[in-house]
């Protein structure tokens, strides 16, 4: 017979006179014990998936669209090397990475006036999909500023998602693909904390996932009161939020 599914986790056995609709039995592997705030864990690798929002070009560098509007990306490219090493633990396990990223489609057929008025105030400034002069277009995928920075490339066997609002579910395919790859146990990574983190986290939440936070791995250009905040109310609302280092312990032999 032969899988026929969108993975391991999720897939039928068939041949030309049966399908054989149960999923594989998984041997049972032993939790992720996680040292976490408010308490500490236990996760089923079996269950779980990484999401990283934004650490793309025109959010995270030097020359992207953020820091030629004037923001100071210091602080967005603060995750990359805790996110390079958990990474290489991570990828270690049989747990999918998701990249969710901001990628405008070419026309902006889907964004209502109010997403663009966010990035473009006065309607004279280079908003969403408009040229950055020696960048390309602003976040719209396939663009250089759309993609991941170089010290985080993809690898082929992760799922790359595209945005369109602060929450990668809104109008995007995130939820089916979390739940056709089995996963239940969302851990959240990425740019900005306070935004584009807390609202995916946030939704994913009110879907019924459960929601961690890599806490080391996530980073506002904000004020520190901002993240302060977003910490607060994943601890209080959310769930749970933690350290690379600790989880990356977790899942070392």
């Amino acid at each position: 017979m032969h899988p026929l599914g969108p993975g391991p986790r999720n897939a039928w056995q068939v041949d030309e006179a049966q399908c054989d609709l149960r999923r594989a039995r998984r041997p049972s592997s032993p939790g992720w014990y996680v040292a976490a705030q408010p308490q500490n864990l236990v996760v089923d690798p079996e269950r779980v998936g990484l999401i990283v929002i934004d650490m793309q070009n025109d959010f995270c560098h030097p020359a992207g669209w953020l820091a030629s509007i004037g923001a100071d990306v210091t602080a967005a490219r603060v995750p990359i090397e805790p996110l390079r090493r958990l990474l290489s633990a991570w990828r270690t396990t049989s747990a999918p990475v998701v990249w969710c990223n901001w990628g405008n489609r070419a026309d902006r057929a889907n964004l209502p006036p109010g997403v663009l008025h966010v990035y473009n105030p006065d309607g004279r400034g280079t908003g969403l999909g408009q040229q950055l002069a020696g960048a390309g277009p602003v976040l719209e995928a396939g663009s250089w500023g759309a993609a991941v920075v170089d010290e985080l490339r993809p690898c082929p066997e992760d799922v790359v998602v595209d945005k369109y609002r602060m929450s990668g579910f809104w109008d995007t395919p995130l939820d089916s693909i979390l739940r056709n790859r089995a996963v239940t146990t969302v851990l959240f990574a990425g740019v900005n904390l306070d935004q584009c983190v807390l609202h995916t986290m946030a939704d994913a939440n009110f879907l019924g996932y459960d929601t961690l936070l890599v806490e080391d791995c996530a980073a506002t250009t904000n004020p520190g009161f901002c993240r302060d905040a977003t910490l607060l109310n994943v601890r209080q609302i959310f769930g749970f939020h933690f350290l690379s280092t600790d989880l990356i312990e977790a899942i070392t032999p």
